[in-house]
């Protein structure tokens, strides 16, 4: 994952690279702005992923398998963690979202109706596996 991150850092440094060519030609502000915060996203993920793996090399007591030379695919196998077979609770998130966005055509009275089953939807969906004294 380190040569992710790196990668990230590369298009950072050409959007900025970029940025400055091309305030100079157009003196355009509004691409010159979409342009650096490219270059702020770029950065971001690319710290993100840097750190993340500084993280886990910590924990893992070396490097990942997908950073060493001499790695193996089978080096990979193993449990990756639990997906959810199903779950209604993304369906009630999206349709409370879609409250609070009519809500901003139709009244504020949707709107905090919405942003309430949203909440309640994003808790239920958070929590949908947590059952019992000792859940994991």
């Amino acid at each position: 994952m380190r040569v992710q991150a790196f990668m990230f850092y590369g298009c950072a440094v050409f959007f900025l690279a970029s940025d400055v060519v091309y305030w100079l030609w157009s003196k355009d502000w509004t691409g010159t702005t979409a342009l650096a915060l490219s270059i702020g996203l770029a950065g971001l993920i690319g710290f993100y992923i840097h750190f993340t793996v500084r993280r886990l090399e910590k924990a893992n007591g070396g490097p990942l398998y997908e950073d060493d030379p001499e790695g193996e695919i089978a080096d990979a196998a193993g449990e990756l963690g639990f997906f959810s077979p199903h779950s209604w609770w993304p369906l009630f998130l999206a349709l409370s979202a879609a409250a609070v966005a009519l809500g901003f055509v139709f009244g504020w009275w949707l709107v905090i109706l919405g942003v309430a089953a949203t909440l309640l939807s994003t808790i239920g969906l958070v929590f949908e596996y947590y059952r019992g004294h000792f859940s994991h």
